[in-house]
C-alpha cells in the first residue's frame, strides 16, 4: 500500500520510514511526482498538518498524512511552537534557531520543554489525528552532531544525552514524532484488516 507524505523534509522521511519500515510505502512529495511548497499559515500545529494533507488530497485524490512539530519551551510561553522551524526568520538555519533559543533561555533557572507532533491523515476522505509528545528539558549548549533541528539541545525525560547524541534507534524510545507515527500504524492496521 502507498500512502502519500506531503513533506519534502528528508529528515522527517527518514524519521517516519524507521518506525513504518515496509509495512506501508511512503512516498514523499518528490517521489509523488509533487513538486510544490505547501505553505504553514496557521497558529496551531493540528491546522497546519491538517492544511498540507487537504492540499496533497485535493490534488491527487489519494489517501495522505501530513506531520507539523513543534518545540514548546515553558518558560518562553510555549514558543516557539509552531513556529519552530522559522523561530529565527523565514529562511533560519537550524543553527540559527538554536542560538536565538539559547539566547532567550539565558538566566532562566526553568528549562523544562516538550517536543510535540500532529499528524493528519486524510483516509478514504475522512481526517483523522494522532499526536505525540516528548518532554525534556534545553540544556545550556548544544551537544552532539546527529538530528535536525533543535535535538542537540533537547534532552528527553528519561536522558542524559540530547537527541543528537542518540542514534535513531535510541532516538525512537523518546520520540514524539515515533509516538504519532505508532498511532498512525495501529490506525491502518485496524483498517486494512
Amino acid at each position: 500500500m502507498e500512502l502519500i507524505f506531503a513533506t519534502n523534509n528528508p529528515n522527517k522521511v527518514r524519521e517516519i520510514r524507521n518506525v513504518i519500515g515496509d509495512k506501508i510505502h511512503i512516498l514523499p512529495l518528490k517521489e509523488a511526482g509533487i513538486i510544490i511548497e505547501i505553505p504553514e499559515p496557521h497558529d496551531t500545529l493540528q491546522d497546519n498538518a491538517l492544511e498540507k494533507a487537504q492540499t496533497i488530497s485535493h490534488l491527487t485524490g489519494k489517501n495522505c498524512f501530513s506531520e507539523d512539530s513543534g518545540l514548546e519551551v515553558t518558560a518562553l510561553g510555549g514558543a516557539p511552537g509552531v513556529k519552530s522551524a522559522r523561530f529565527a526568520g523565514d529562511k533560519a538555519t537550524d543553527r540559527q534557531n538554536i542560538e536565538l533559543l539559547l539566547e532567550k533561555m539565558q538566566g532562566k533557572a526553568m528549562r523544562q520543554a516538550q517536543f510535540r507532533t500532529v499528524i493528519a491523515l486524510i483516509w478514504e476522505h475522512q481526517t483523522y489525528y494522532f499526536e505525540g509528545i516528548c518532554t525534556g528539558r534545553i540544556t545550556e549548549r548544544p551537544t552532539g552532531e546527529s538530528g535536525f533541528g533543535y535535538d542537540p539541545i533537547f534532552i528527553p525525560d528519561g536522558s542524559e544525552h540530547s537527541f543528537a547524541e542518540m542514534t535513531m534507534e535510541e532516538k525512537n524510545k523518546f520520540s514524539h514524532r515515533k509516538k504519532a507515527t505508532t498511532q498512525l500504524i495501529e490506525f491502518l492496521k485496524r483498517k486494512l484488516k
